[in-house]
């Protein structure tokens, strides 16, 4: 199956390629930017959420959920953006993919972002607490898996 999608992949990548990038950019490009998604748009977004859920005062309390609510299905779109762009990033360096725990945590966090995405568009199956409360534990969950997978990002670009 990789070996399949590598060969699907490789004209796009090499398309990419095309463009002449410096080798530094396409061995660390993605990491960077996929770094500012998840350490920046990611945690304030989950911070979001949670004051939102948490705050005392209705004014802070619905900024936040405002805010939460309007970046969230961003961070889901840049996420999915970078996790193309990362496997674009492997092909165009002839590395294996789908084979390292980047990879696998990647979609586990694709996966992850797009059934609490479900939830909320559901508009939590009607106002269900339970979904509410499964909402704010699954992101949170998504978040520890995207911290992960961050640290096995470094390991694996260190590693080629």
């Amino acid at each position: 199956m990789a070996a399949q999608l590598t060969a699907w992949l490789k004209p796009i990548a090499d398309w990419f390629a095309g463009f002449n990038l410096p080798a530094p950019i396409v061995h660390w490009g993605h990491p960077l930017m996929m770094g500012i998604v998840i350490f920046v748009l990611g945690f304030y977004v989950a911070w979001a959420g949670w004051q939102g859920r948490t705050a005392e005062a209705a004014e802070v309390s619905n900024k936040a959920l405002g805010d939460h609510k309007k970046l969230a299905p961003l961070m889901f779109l840049f996420i999915a953006l970078g996790y193309t762009g990362g496997i674009l990033s492997l092909v165009m360096q002839n590395q294996p993919i789908l084979e390292s725990p980047h990879f696998w945590t990647g979609s586990s966090a694709i996966a992850i972002l797009g059934l609490n995405g479900t939830i909320s568009t559901t508009k939590f199956g009607g106002g269900k607490p339970v979904l509410r409360t499964a909402h704010a534990y699954i992101g949170s969950i998504a978040m520890a898996v995207l911290i992960v997978h961050a640290a096995l990002g470094v390991k694996l670009g260190l590693s080629i």
